[in-house]
């Protein structure tokens, strides 16, 4: 057994979330950092790579150099899989050429700029023997996936409704504007059709599917934007329709003044419901007509999948870095699976893929169209019509 090797696209200096994916790929010890192409300004690639404490040769000036370099050395050395941390319009550009020479893919979320993009990267996945991940961090906290056990056996009944939020307040002023991480999410050129939901509302979409086991079929939208100039929203509230005929309500706001990143799920059935919060990531809330209880993270009978994805003692908080370290545990055993030829487990079969990436931009596209129109709900985009055409 050895090490995975890591390479990554973006996450140079300056950047939010690169030190948290290499934080969180570092923690349970399965990865390595060997090569990186940190940012498309070639001196500052090599910087933040020499920051990094990687040989001078490993620190690339651009993706494109890094694939073919890494690609001709010896299979003791080369990386085994890229980790993309760039602006969206970035991510399918590098994950089709990370394919196109033999590494697997670790990529953030939303997977692409656009629903075409996403399946042509799909189809080009599905001609290959290579994994691909997508980052939705907040499926790796313990009481998450609790929460999906607990619904999976039966607990709640059938469900009926689902109401998820995610909240923040770091784009309410147009001072807030003139960050670097606001700067591209802002940009229709480089985040897409949609700053708010395809940044966070996609996140909370995928936790009510993730913890329901239900598909969301239809919704009925209103996205705005609500600071004079921009051309993306920072604000929506969205209807669901799921599949089982199940309802539910999606709120995102980046201009919620006073919240910080305020994820919250409530699912109800017809014999019980449950709710969770990023706030108070430890406990689970399971309600029926009569009681009331709370499940801790660590204590008592709590299902498998939850107990794999604990690392601290009863009473610890388990966080962020931790959740998102789970989504680099569950590739860690896909691969090593894979390479050792062995079957999956339920820990890699719960890693987010390609299907997520598929169901996420759909989502959001259909959030956007949705918005655009008078009619009252709207099916999201048929991923099957669009492949066939």
């Amino acid at each position: 057994m050895r090490k995975i090797r890591m390479g990554m696209v973006g996450g140079g200096q300056g950047a939010f979330i690169g030190e948290i994916h290499r934080m969180a790929a570092r923690l349970d010890g399965h990865y390595e950092l060997v090569c990186g192409a940190f940012s498309a300004d070639p001196l500052k690639s090599v910087v933040s790579g020499q920051a990094l404490y990687l040989p001078d040769n490993r620190c690339y000036v651009s993706y494109e150099q890094m694939f073919v370099e890494e690609s001709k050395l010896d299979d003791n050395t080369r990386m085994d899989v890229v980790v993309i941390v760039t602006p969206n319009h970035l991510h399918y550009p590098v994950a089709s050429m990370a394919l196109k020479y033999g590494f697997h893919v670790i990529c953030d979320k939303p997977a692409t700029l656009d629903l075409p993009q996403v399946l042509a990267l799909k189809q080009q996945l599905n001609n290959t023997d290579l994994l691909y991940a997508l980052t939705h961090t907040y499926n790796g906290y313990p009481m998450v996936k609790e929460a999906k056990h607990r619904i999976a056996i039966g607990e709640l009944g059938s469900i009926r409704k689902v109401l998820v939020e995610y909240s923040q307040g770091w784009l309410s002023s147009p001072e807030d504007e003139d960050s670097k991480q606001a700067a591209w999410r802002l940009d229709p050129a480089q985040s897409g059709s949609s700053c708010c939901v395809g940044d966070i509302g996609v996140h909370a979409a995928n936790l009510a599917e993730y913890v329901s086991g239900l598909s969301i079929e239809q919704v009925c939208a209103n996205l705005s934007s609500n600071v004079t100039g921009r051309q993306l929203d920072d604000d929506a509230q969205i209807m669901l329709r799921f599949n089982c005929g199940a309802h539910g309500t999606l709120l995102s706001s980046q201009i919620a003044i006073g919240e910080e990143n305020r994820l919250s799920l409530r699912v109800y059935g017809d014999k019980a419901s449950l709710e969770w919060s990023q706030m108070e990531p430890n406990s689970l809330t399971i309600k029926s007509p009569n009681t009331s209880t709370v499940i801790r993270t660590g204590v008592g009978a709590i299902s498998p999948l939850a107990i794999a994805c604990t690392r601290t003692p009863a009473g610890h908080p388990e966080g962020y870095i931790e959740a998102f370290a789970n989504i680099y545990k569950q590739f860690a055993v896909k691969l090593n699976a894979k390479l050792d030829q062995r079957p999956d487990n339920a820990l890699s079969l719960d890693l987010p893929g390609i299907e997520a990436a598929v169901a996420g931009m759909a989502f959001i596209e259909g959030a956007v169209s949705a918005s655009q129109s008078q009619m009252k709900w709207h099916p999201l985009p048929s991923v099957k019509q669009e492949e066939a055409n």
